[in-house]
C-alpha cells in the first residue's frame, strides 16, 4: 500500500477560506482505500470552530529548532470520514482571528515553521510517507527542507514531494536575508536558480525546483502558467519543469451539491423533471429577494468574490446596457469596495431587475445554482473554478471567458450541431461578454428546446472527485519510489 500525506495550510471540515480547502478536505476521501492510505496534516489555528476541536485528540509534543529558537510543536489528531488529520499546534503562530493575515513576513515565518514541523512529527506519529503532496505556497518549504535538511536520515531517504499550485498569483515573496534569517537554509538555497527571484526569496519557486512533480488544478491553466501574461514570472522556470508539470482539474463534492437532496433550496429536482420543478426555486427566489415575479425572464446569478480577477470590471462596464434586456441578476458575495458599491448602486437603480447581496451565505448560494437559468463568470484568470462546476450540477448554465479551468469544463454552446453546455467568449473584452450574453438570452428565449437540451448536457457531465482522484492515483503510481 502507497502512504500519501497531504500538506495543506487550510481543508474541510475544519478551517476554509477558499477552493483550496475543498480538495484539500474532499480529495483523500475519493481516493482508493485498498491501495493508498492518504492523511492529512493542518495547522491547528485557534479559529477553528470549537465542535471540531472536541474531536481532535493529544498525541505528544516536542521542542524544534526553529529561527534562533526552541519552538513547542504540538500534535493532535482526529479522524473524520475516514481520513486521519494530524494537527501543528504553536499558539504564538496560529492564534489569530483568521488563518492569515496582513503581514507578509510573519506569514513567511508561520509557514516556514509549519512546514519544518510537519517534516519533523513524522516519525513521532509513526508514518512515513512515500510521498508528500504540498499545497500552494505555505507548503512550498516542505519539498526544500526535505532536501535540506532531512534526507540524511534514513526514515526521510526516498520521499517524494509533489507541489500542487492552486493560484500562482500567491507566492510567498520576501527579501533574501529576512527569509534566510527565518529558515536557517544556507546561502546555496537562495540563488536564482533555487529560491532566489531578483531581490526576493520566493517560497513557492522552491518548492516548484525542488518537488519531484507539479501540479496545477486544470489541464488549460497547466499550459497557461508557461506563458508570460499567466505566468506571474516564473514562466520560466514552468517552461523548464514541463515535462513534470500536468493539470489535474478539481472536483466537487457531488452529495453536498446535489439538485435531487439539496437540503436549502425549497424545490429539489433533478435531470428528469428539472423543466417543472427548478423555475419553482427561481419564484421563490424572486420573492425572497423582492425581485419582480416573472417565472419566464431570464435570472443570471452571480456568485463569487467581487475582485479584478474574477471579471467585475467588465460587468460594471456593461451592467446599464444589460439591464435594458429582459433579465435578472442575483449577485452575492464579498470583495472590493468598488464593486460592492456598484451593486448596491444598480440594485437601487433597478430595483426589480437587480439583486445585490453583499456577504456570503452557504444557503443563499444553493438557492442561486438552482433559482438561475444562467451563471456568469468573466474571469481575466481562473486556475480551476468551482461555481461552474457547480452550475452545472444544478442545471444553470455557464456563461464564461474561456480561459483556464473553464476552458476545460465548460463546452461552449454549437448552434449546427447542437452540442455544448455553455457558453464562452474569448477576449478579455466587456462588449464581447455582453454579446455573448445576449446570445445565451436569445436561445433561452427563442429555442427553449435548445435551452432544455443544454441543460440536459450540463446535468450529465461528472465533475465529482471521483474523477479527479483517479487521475491523482495515476500521479502518484507514476512517482513510484
Amino acid at each position: 500500500m502507497k502512504k500519501v500525506l497531504f500538506v495543506a495550510s487550510e481543508g474541510v471540515p475544519f478551517i476554509k477560506t477558499g477552493g483550496l480547502a475543498d480538495v484539500v478536505g474532499s480529495l483523500p476521501k475519493d481516493i482508493d482505500k485498498r491501495y493508498f492510505d492518504v492523511r492529512v496534516i493542518l495547522p491547528l489555528y485557534k479559529c477553528i470552530n470549537q465542535q471540531l476541536k472536541e474531536k481532535m485528540e493529544y498525541v505528544s509534543n516536542f521542542y524544534m529548532d526553529f529561527h534562533w529558537k526552541n519552538e513547542y510543536v504540538g500534535i493532535f489528531r482526529a479522524e473524520v470520514d475516514g481520513i486521519k488529520y494530524y494537527f501543528i499546534d504553536n499558539e504564538f503562530y496560529f492564534n489569530g482571528m483568521k488563518p492569515y493575515g496582513d503581514d507578509v513576513l510573519f506569514e513567511i515565518e508561520k509557514f516556514a515553521f509549519f512546514s519544518k514541523a510537519a517534516l519533523s512529527i513524522l516519525p513521532v506519529i509513526d508514518f512515513r510517507p512515500d510521498i508528500i503532496h504540498c499545497h500552494d505556497w505555505q507548503t512550498g518549504l516542505v519539498p526544500v527542507y526535505l532536501k535540506e535538511r532531512f534526507q540524511g536520515s534514513e526514515f526521510y531517504r526516498g520521499i517524494k514531494a509533489i507541489m500542487t499550485i492552486h493560484n500562482l498569483k500567491f507566492q510567498g515573496k520576501w527579501d533574501i536575508k529576512a527569509v534566510q534569517d527565518i529558515t536557517g537554509l544556507p546561502d546555496y538555497y537562495f540563488t536564482p536558480d533555487k529560491l532566489g527571484l531578483f531581490k526576493d526569496a520566493n517560497l513557492l519557486k522552491g518548492g516548484i525546483v525542488y518537488a519531484d512533480a507539479i501540479t496545477t488544478v486544470s489541464k488549460a491553466y497547466a499550459e497557461e502558467i508557461k506563458t508570460q501574461f499567466y505566468g506571474e514570472e516564473l514562466d520560466g522556470l514552468l517552461r523548464a519543469r514541463a515535462n513534470d508539470l500536468r493539470g489535474i482539474v478539481n472536483g466537487i463534492d457531488y452529495d453536498e451539491f446535489n439538485p435531487e437532496t439539496d437540503k436549502y433550496i425549497p424545490y429539489q429536482y433533478n435531470a428528469i423533471n428539472f423543466r417543472k420543478e427548478k423555475v419553482k426555486n427561481k419564484k421563490a427566489l424572486q420573492k425572497e429577494l423582492g425581485l419582480k415575479e416573472d417565472e419566464k425572464c431570464m435570472m443570471i446569478g452571480i456568485v463569487s468574490r467581487l475582485t479584478d480577477q474574477k471579471g467585475f470590471d467588465l460587468i460594471n462596464y456593461v451592467l446599464d446596457e444589460l439591464c435594458q434586456d429582459a433579465i435578472q441578476l442575483v449577485v452575492l458575495g464579498t470583495g472590493t469596495e468598488q464593486y460592492e458599491n456598484a451593486f448596491r448602486h444598480f440594485d437601487w437603480k433597478y430595483h426589480d431587475k437587480v439583486s445585490a447581496n453583499i456577504y456570503y451565505s452557504e444557503p443563499m448560494s444553493h438557492k442561486i445554482y438552482a433559482a438561475s437559468d444562467a451563471f456568469l463568470m468573466p474571469s481575466l484568470f481562473e486556475p480551476c473554478g468551482l461555481s461552474q462546476l457547480m452550475a452545472l450540477r444544478y442545471g444553470t448554465i455557464p456563461i464564461v471567458r474561456q480561459t483556464g479551468g473553464l476552458i476545460d469544463t465548460v463546452e461552449p454552446y454549437n448552434k449546427f450541431e447542437s452540442t455544448g453546455t455553455g457558453f464562452g467568449f474569448l477576449n478579455y473584452n466587456a462588449h464581447e461578454m455582453l454579446g455573448t450574453i445576449r446570445e445565451a438570452e436569445r436561445v433561452y428565449y427563442d429555442q427553449k428546446r435548445e435551452w432544455n437540451k443544454m441543460i440536459d448536457r450540463a446535468m450529465a457531465v461528472d465533475y465529482s472527485w471521483k474523477v479527479s482522484a483517479e487521475k491523482y492515483q495515476e500521479m502518484y503510481d507514476w512517482l513510484r519510489p
